[in-house]
């Protein structure tokens, strides 16, 4: 097939809504991610954004179990989480990543225990730990959007704050921050994010959305705001990009735009090096 047929095919299958839809859900997945990414690294909460894609499952777990749809519930289930998560966080010793890997492997081992007990929904698994972004309806869109939007509200009122929260906790502390108040609207935010993305992008692969684009963006930036603008840019960028090569390739939609994603970081890892060698020739 050539090129020009290739294109004309790809072309012609984001012509259906269900194409649009995913597309559309891809980008305000990849925008939300990267915007709350940037500031969930440099707080080092990457590791939550997994453990609350595998604490998710156990929500959707107890939902099945209960006859309840796995949407209704997991939505609450991700705030109780995270609120559950800052509170344990506050009250004990532990490392931050200590404490999430134990919640992160005991919810995954209780949901799959529990999902042995619904037998019917085995076979849709496969959707769960990978996501299904074709299957975005526009209620769901609906539902990003308005998340969209709180968390540009919330980043964009409060971006100052936001930035001596995340670089220096201390001084916001001096200068009478609600520090704690601060961390747990951003956490709860971060969690209906992920809550909201797990049917588009799936439980194993949410977190590479909060990760990987703002891990790029800070090997870029070099400075805070462009920094928080490039994250978001490169979530919702690879989300259009993985889309096509997915449609072009036949490709799973949601494996392929995190490929991607890895593929901006590797070259984000490159970028700056060849700056510094094209730099020192000049001399």
């Amino acid at each position: 097939m050539s090129l020009q047929a290739e294109l004309a095919r790809v072309i012609e299958l984001f012509q259906f809504p269900f194409m649009q839809r995913a597309m559309i859900g891809g980008v305000l997945t990849g925008l939300m991610g990267g915007m709350l990414g940037s500031f969930t690294i440099l707080r080092q909460l990457s590791f939550f954004s997994d453990a609350l894609g595998h604490a998710a499952l156990l929500g959707i777990s107890i939902g099945l179990l209960m006859g309840i749809n796995p949407s209704v519930v997991l939505l609450p289930f991700a705030v109780l989480f995270a609120l559950g998560v800052t509170y344990l966080l506050e009250r004990t010793r532990l490392w931050t990543d200590a404490l999430l890997n134990i919640i992160y492997s005991s919810s995954l081992a209780i949901a799959i225990i529990i999902l042995s007990f619904v037998g019917e929904y085995k076979g849709g698994l496969n959707n769960l730990l990978f996501g299904d972004i074709l299957a975005v309806r526009e209620l769901d869109l609906v539902f990003s959007s308005l998340l969209l939007i709180v968390c540009v509200v919330l980043v964009g009122l409060t971006l100052r704050t936001q930035m001596l929260v995340t670089l220096h906790e201390p001084l916001a502390i001096a200068r009478g921050v609600s520090v704690s108040a601060h961390r747990t609207a951003f956490i709860v935010l971060l969690s209906l994010v992920v809550g909201i993305s797990i049917k588009a992008i799936g439980v194993l692969l949410v977190s590479a959305f909060v990760v990987i684009p703002a891990c790029a963006a800070r090997l870029l930036s070099r400075n805070f705001t462009n920094y928080v603008l490039l994250s978001a840019g490169l979530g919702a960028f690879s989300a259009v990009v993985g889309m096509v090569l997915s449609a072009a390739f036949n490709l799973p939609s949601g494996p392929t735009i995190v490929a991607v994603q890895l593929t901006i970081f590797l070259i984000a890892t490159v970028l700056p090096y060849v700056g510094s060698v094209q730099g020192y020739g000049s001399h």
